[in-house]
This record gives structure tokens, sequence and C-alpha cells, in this order.
């Protein structure tokens, strides 16, 4: 689960670009009205993000009462009942956009990567997520990830070593590159990203220990694995799509990466509706 602070955080910045300085439409609403809502999913999905509505609607009004009729990362499928809601009228429709926001892309996130997942069950290989998330999203999408049963990747530039084209170029050889990740930051693992099989022998030369298989077609997945013959991870990447993952995981390879996971994550669609009470 994401530390508390950063959902607190998160739920700050929220507010504060929906919210402002206060929501001039709710002044319509007498304060004292009171009010029921049900939110309802349009669409299957896995259900992620409740930690961030609920501390969104206890910083709006912490009189709201929230009611969960589904268990976080548990499949709901269309016209299901996610949760109901009660308390100060002005309240519900003030934080209803912020919490549906983060329900509803949470929600995808957890969705797609559980359908990954699913697609590389039985092969022993694990789906990863990438840094390609929204930005000021990053630790919610990589939660919603696990709770969808994928894996996390790094999560920034500071807990991981990933030399790329570019900076193989700057150091002048893979090996060169290796060598001084090594010396820089002891400890921790240096994956190289490679894109021929040249390439792949160049980095377990130089005892890499992760290589990123970029773009590699299944032939040369498959010759990277008898090459490797266990020494480093390999981690296949590019242009994976649910039709190609079982493939490629059938090949050997320890990871995939996906991208899509949170770049491309279409929001479930979300409805909250609300009764005013008597």
């Amino acid at each position: 689960m994401v530390d508390e602070k950063i959902i607190n955080d998160d739920v700050e910045r929220f507010l504060a670009e929906d919210v402002g300085n206060g929501d001039l439409t709710a002044l319509v609403i007498p304060e004292c009205k009171m009010a029921k809502a049900t939110v309802i999913t349009r669409e299957a999905t896995l259900v992620c993000g409740q930690a961030w509505v609920t501390a969104i609607f206890e910083k709006v009004d912490a009189a709201v009462v929230i009611n969960w009729q589904v268990e976080e990362g548990e499949q709901a499928f269309a016209g299901d009942v996610l949760c109901y809601l009660s308390g100060p009228a002005r309240a519900l429709l003030t934080g209803e956009r912020a919490a549906l926001n983060i329900l509803q892309t949470l929600s995808a996130t957890a969705s797609l990567a559980y359908q990954f997942a699913k697609a590389v069950e039985g092969t022993g290989t694990v789906v990863l997520d990438t840094r390609k998330t929204i930005p000021g999203l990053r630790l919610a999408q990589k939660y919603a990830v696990c709770c969808g049963g994928a894996s996390n990747h790094r999560v920034g530039l500071y807990d991981g070593i990933l030399i790329k084209e570019n900076h193989i170029m700057a150091a002048g050889s893979i090996a060169n590159a290796v060598a001084s990740a090594r010396v820089a930051s002891k400890g921790v693992a240096v994956e190289v990203e490679v894109e021929s099989i040249d390439e792949v022998k160049q980095a377990l030369a130089a005892n890499a220990d992760i290589l990123l298989l970029d773009n590699f077609t299944l032939e040369q997945l498959e010759q990277a694995v008898e090459l490797n013959k266990g020494v480093a991870k390999l981690e296949a990447s590019g242009n994976v799509s649910l039709s190609t993952i079982r493939d490629i995981a059938k090949t050997g390879v320890d990871f995939i990466s996906v991208g899509a996971l949170t770049k491309n994550v279409q929001a479930v669609d979300l409805s909250m509706r609300v009764d005013l009470d008597d």
C-alpha cells in the first residue's frame, strides 16, 4: 500500500486543483442539507483507489460516511454498486469529481495490469510496469499495477540503473558504461538496454545483471535466452500487447515490461448518483 502521507499529499493536490478556494456551485444548496450517494461502475473493472477516495471525503468533510460494497482489488461488473456515501450534500458534490477521477484511473490501471499478468500465467515470466506514468500519479499507478497482479520496475532514476543507448554512446561502450555504473552506485543492480544479439554478447561479457531486450523478435529472444544460459536476468520490452505477450513469455525471458499499463490507460466509466434527503 502507498504511504498515507503520499496519499494525503495527492489529495491536497487534487482538491487544490478542483476546488481551489471553494466550490461556488455547492453554495446553492442549504448548508444543513443532507444527502446519500451511490457510486456505480458502468463496465467491468478491478476496483482500486479506495484509500484516495476515503481521504478526499475526509478532507472535504469528515462527516461523510463511506460504505464500500467491494474490497480493494476485487472484480466488479457493469451496474455493480461500488460504495454508498452519506453526509452533507455540499461535501458529497464537492468531492465527487476528484474522487471519481482517481478511482476511475487507478481501477483502469489495475484492470489492465490484471489482464497482462493473466496472459502470462504459468510461464514464470513477470510483467513489469515502466516510468511512463501520468505525471504526479507515479506511486499511485505503480500501486495499482501491483493491485492488478503485475510488478514494479524501478520507481524513478534514483532507485535503479538502466543504461540505454545514449548512456552507452556517452560512455564509449557497454563495458565502459557498466564499469562506471558499478563504481558510481555500489550494490545496485545494473541493467543494460540492448538492441541486437551482438550487444547481448557485449552486455554479458561486461557482467550486467539484467539485459533489457528492446524490440527483439521472438527468434532473437530465444537466441538471447540460449546465449545467456541463466546468468543474467532478461527483460523483453517494446510494442508488447495482450495478443503478443504470451508468445514473448514462452521464449523464457524473466520479465516483460509494458509501458501501456500506465501510459495508455483508459479510465473506467463510473458514476455517482446523489439523492437529497427530504
